[in-house]
């Protein structure tokens, strides 16, 4: 089984796909194949984000303030 990948290498990936896709004499039907390929990879990369900034979120209201403090 393959390695789950992170953000990082989603992004990574569907930079490569879009290089692909900018090459003329690539098939049309390879070319829609690349294409779901690399929204998928856009789409699960962007569920992490979005994990990523509600986890931060949750941090940052659970910190004390530092005037509550004093």
């Amino acid at each position: 089984m393959a390695k789950e990948l992170g953000f990082e290498e989603r992004v990574e990936a569907a930079k490569k796909i879009m290089e692909q896709l900018m090459d003329p004499e690539i098939p049309l039907e390879k070319s829609v194949k690349l294409y779901k390929e690399g929204m998928e990879l856009l789409k699960e990369a962007g569920k992490i984000l979005e994990e990523a900034k509600i986890e931060v979120e949750t941090i940052e209201k659970e910190e004390i303030d530092p005037e509550e403090l004093i």
